[in-house]
């Protein structure tokens, strides 16, 4: 059995309050208890450390109606700091302090890594073109797509590449994303919609008194 028990879970809880500074001890309590639930759910082929990559797709996916394969890989990459194949109940709460709450400077810094698809600091013109070509491509079309995904990414770099060195650093990220922040996300859905975010809030952090 996954389940924390009472004395454990307020052990968790202190552990990981004090890292967290967007979520209070209840709200944090209720994330532990969601990934233990998770856990139970996806851990009877192992002794399980944490949520796998599969489990943590399929949460982002119904959850968040998150679709495509690629970002939400690089999602999961983001929450596994320790690169081990899992998210532990640390990763978890650090990661979705961030994913739900963080501020302009936190998201542009998670977003960041996650359009660095082979984690050299860049977002580089074929990096653009798959994360583009991958949350574009959803209609069949006529015309070469290849090509108006290389005029786009022609326009992007035109805009986002401050230095103009033909590949996008952090700086540069930052720089557009402050000028103009619909930027964010430029390559991609990788944070939660409004609605879809409000309402996972509103479930998971239910007030017991309302029951």
């Amino acid at each position: 059995m996954y389940t924390a028990n009472r004395k454990r879970l307020q052990k968790l809880t202190d552990c990981t309050s004090k890292a967290s500074k967007h979520f209070n001890r209840y709200e944090i309590e209720c994330l532990i208890k969601l990934f233990y639930t998770l856990l139970e759910e996806t851990a009877e082929k192992q002794s399980s450390i944490g949520i796998d990559r599969n489990a943590f797709r399929n949460f982002l996916h119904t959850t968040f109606g998150m679709t495509d394969d690629m970002i939400m890989d690089r999602v999961f990459r983001a929450f596994d700091k320790d690169n081990d194949g899992f998210v532990n109940v640390t990763e978890w709460i650090s990661g979705l302090c961030i994913f739900l709450r963080g501020n302009l400077e936190e998201r542009t810094k998670y977003c960041f890594e996650v359009y660095d698809l082979n984690g050299d600091g860049f977002i580089s013109r074929e990096e653009m073109f798959h994360m583009l070509k991958n949350s574009l491509l959803k209609q069949p079309s006529e015309e070469d797509p290849d090509e108006g995904i290389k005029d786009l990414v022609d326009i992007t770099l035109k805009k986002m590449d401050h230095d103009h060195d033909g590949k996008l650093s952090f700086a540069d990220y930052e720089t557009s994303v402050k000028e103009e922040a619909l930027l964010l996300e430029a390559f991609g859905p990788c944070l939660p919609d409004t609605k879809s975010h409000l309402e996972f809030e509103a479930q998971v952090f239910k007030d017991p008194h309302d029951l």
